[in-house]
């Protein structure tokens, strides 16, 4: 299958790239980290790892991209795409995280609480990012008190969030520049989240 629509894959690949060149441009208006990456180092690929998932299809269907400094296999909160027919979105934060960098997330979080509610809760922010993404803890991590108030903060398992766009906002004239718009809504999110990656890596 793959061998018969190669050229149609490799064609739309390349609007796809050419997409995720200029939303990088247009990120770095507001994250001065993000200016100079390559678009080829943050789209992933189409093979999906089939090595332990019961899923064995070779292909993804669909195309996505991870713009954060180091590419799509960066360890820093990010922006994300998502392009897939009936399940297009963006999303941002980290994903993923090792357990020493979870607990240093959630110990930022739990420290500087009021500063994270300012962003998480912020009416525009909102509108997009309801939610943290993912599975959450069914109790307060240790050494937290379970009684803090926003103790549900300390709970994701990924400090993540994402929001689902419809199939045609992406067909639009200027969708380039509103998922930038709604990109730059995470800014403020991701570094929050990238000074304690910072502070862990001695920067």
């Amino acid at each position: 299958w793959f061998a018969q629509n190669k050229v149609e894959f490799e064609h739309t690949r390349s609007i796809f790239q050419r997409f995720v060149e200029n939303l990088i441009e247009e990120v770095a208006i507001f994250d001065p980290e993000i200016k100079g990456l390559d678009s080829k180092n943050c789209i992933f690929r189409i093979y999906r790892d089939t090595r332990f998932s019961p899923d064995k299809t070779p292909y993804k269907a669909y195309y996505s991209a991870y713009i954060a400094s180091g590419g799509r296999k960066s360890n820093r909160g990010g922006y994300y795409v998502h392009l897939q027919p009936g399940e297009c979105g963006i999303a941002g934060g980290i994903y993923g995280a090792e357990p020493g960098v979870l607990k240093a997330l959630r110990q930022s979080v739990y420290e500087n609480i009021d500063e994270f509610l300012g962003i998480v809760q912020d009416p525009e922010f909102a509108v997009y990012y309801k939610e943290m993404y993912g599975e959450k803890l069914k109790t307060v991590p240790r050494p937290f008190p379970k009684d803090f108030e926003y103790a549900d903060w300390l709970k994701p398992k990924h400090y993540c969030v994402d929001t689902n766009l419809s199939d045609d906002f992406f067909c639009q004239s200027d969708s380039l520049q509103q998922a930038a718009r709604i990109m730059r809504l995470l800014y403020p999110f991701n570094r929050f989240l990238n000074y304690t990656i910072d502070e862990l890596s001695g920067l």
